[in-house]
């Protein structure tokens, strides 16, 4: 499929219709919370990020990179944040704009594409916030590259990504019972995985192609583009368990700074 971009971007339009664990905008209590300076975000799908890899976030300048549905962004902005939100997703955005309207926060929100930030000028941003969503890009390369462009000097990169394990078994059936049978190599690609009928399903059934990148590509790509990694912990699903889960953790969150210089 040559517009894979756009099939994503309705995929993630229509998950919001159904109410995807992932565009479910945060309560107005968690948000009068941050308010108040308690505040907790998730890079990975269950473990909070810890307190100390933020710095202080008033009127600190935050790009949250692929990361719309009303969850974080809003807590950045109550918490004191001056928050920019770039996402694909329109209906995504939406829920961001919803919550700020609803609790009075000002935010701003964008879309486009998270490979292509040539709309931030270099040096813009104080922190990076990119939850788990290059596994929807074919090569994410480019969005360590930008987001080092347009970070300043001693600015903060907080990503996280699927392990490339999740993709080595077969999943294109969500209905279907899962196991631990390897049936596929990394890097992945739907695009070149799935059978013409599958791919039609995904589409009849509004489900974002992914792709499964290696490590060397999710860390060595951040160290590549100039980062210093700076904090790792790992993490596990919980929108749908699957078995990999009970022998190793099957998500990652990283820590990068763009080093000052001297």
């Amino acid at each position: 499929m040559k517009n894979y971009l756009k099939h994503n971007q309705d995929a993630w339009n229509r998950q919001v219709s159904k109410h995807n664990q992932w565009t479910i905008p945060v309560s107005a209590e968690i948000i009068a919370q941050a308010k108040r300076g308690k505040w907790q975000v998730l890079l990975t799908p269950r473990k909070p990020v810890p307190e100390d890899w933020f710095p202080k976030l008033i009127s600190l300048k935050i790009l949250c990179l692929a990361s719309a549905g009303g969850q974080q962004a809003p807590i950045f902005a109550a918490a004191g944040a001056n928050v920019v939100v770039y996402d694909l997703s329109s209906e995504q955005l939406k829920q961001d704009d919803m919550v700020a309207k609803r609790d009075n926060l000002t935010l701003q929100t964008i879309i486009g594409d998270m490979s292509d930030l040539s709309i931030f000028s270099d040096n813009h941003f104080d922190l990076i916030f990119h939850p788990v969503s290059n596994c929807f890009v074919p090569n994410v390369n480019p969005v360590w590259r930008e987001s080092f462009r347009v970070l300043k000097p001693g600015g903060t990169l907080l990503s996280g990504f699927a392990n490339p394990i999740l993709y080595l078994f077969d999943e294109s059936d969500p209905s279907a019972p899962l196991n631990l049978d390897i049936t596929n190599k990394i890097p992945y690609s739907d695009l070149d995985s799935l059978s013409t009928r599958q791919k039609e399903e995904y589409i009849k059934e509004g489900l974002p192609f992914e792709f499964g990148h290696t490590l060397e590509e999710l860390i060595g790509g951040q160290i590549k583009a100039g980062f210093i990694l700076d904090g790792f912990y790992e993490d596990k699903n919980s929108v749908r368990e699957h078995p990999v889960n009970e022998y190793i953790s099957t998500f990652i969150a990283t820590k990068a700074t763009k080093i000052k210089k001297i």
